[in-house]
């Protein structure tokens, strides 16, 4: 008696679900059916590499030793370019397209000032990889790729290069480590399902790619315009989470490769012919 009764209040039930949708018109249907899906979806995380750099309105000076610029006392910023990339990261979240945001930095303590500033930008929460080493692109590219198999995002964007070494790697050695697609130089960026259509900015005009993700994408200046943290947003970026690891914990060595010989400031500019 008990399992008939069970299984007549389920039929029931069965038969006002379907009424429901029945009764509904195809475009509210049709939402309700989108909202559902996304429900279901994994919630993607964008991963945003910054640096941290002598700010760009400051005048470098070579060291005495001639074996590098001075650092002491001198104002360090973000780098622009991975300002540029948090910016875009922020844009995609506002969309509905990514659910967190987190920044990273490879670099002495004084980096974390660095990613408060992105966290007071949005981001969502920081991870700062310590090291007092002198880091190198490859270096770099391997704490990433433990800090990507980590957190597993769908999405990692950072600036095509630092305006301190001019390297322009990183990205592209983190996209051969992971054995993931890469859109370089770009100047937009639209996400559709498990894609991304990259415009980049080359030397003929602007070329369009598209990616299947996981992928990665580095910043060209042209990609968006960088807001500034407004001033409650800074308060609050104090209690984001901000974590300490060493590359280390994500297996990398970053022992410097490479050995700087000489650093020269560039001529003076020569008068021009009358």
């Amino acid at each position: 008696m008990h399992k008939t009764l069970e299984h007549n209040g389920i039929a029931d039930f069965h038969k006002k679900v379907t009424s429901l949708f029945a009764s509904m018109s195809p475009l509210i249907f049709s939402a309700l059916a989108w909202q559902c899906a996304h429900l279901t979806e994994n919630p993607m995380k964008i991963i945003v590499p910054l640096k941290r750099v002598v700010d760009s309105n400051v005048t470098v000076r070579v060291k005495a030793d001639g074996l590098g610029v001075e650092l002491a006392n001198v104002k360090m910023a973000m780098n622009p370019f991975d300002e540029i990339a948090v910016e875009e990261a922020i844009q995609i979240k506002e969309a509905g397209k990514a659910e967190e945001i987190i920044v990273v930095s490879i670099g002495p303590q004084q980096a974390q000032e660095t990613l408060r500033t992105a966290l007071a930008m949005g981001a969502d929460r920081a991870i700062l990889v310590k090291t007092d080493e002198q880091t190198e692109p490859l270096g770099v590219a391997k704490v990433l790729k433990g800090v990507v198999e980590a957190e597993k995002p769908g999405l990692v964007i950072l600036g095509k290069q630092a305006i301190d070494d001019d390297s322009n790697q990183t990205g592209q050695m983190l996209a051969a480590l992971l054995g993931w697609a890469q859109g370089t130089f770009a100047s937009k960026v639209e996400l559709a399902g498990d894609h991304a259509k990259v415009t980049r900015e080359v030397d003929g005009g602007l070329q369009t790619v598209e990616l299947k993700m996981p992928a990665i994408v580095t910043a060209d200046l042209r990609l968006n315009q960088p807001r500034y943290a407004s001033l409650p947003n800074i308060m609050k970026a104090k209690k984001k989470p901000l974590d300490e690891k060493s590359p280390a914990d994500y297996g990398a060595d970053v022992k410097p490769r490479l050995k700087v010989i000489k650093t020269e400031e560039p001529g003076g500019r020569k008068a021009g012919a009358r």
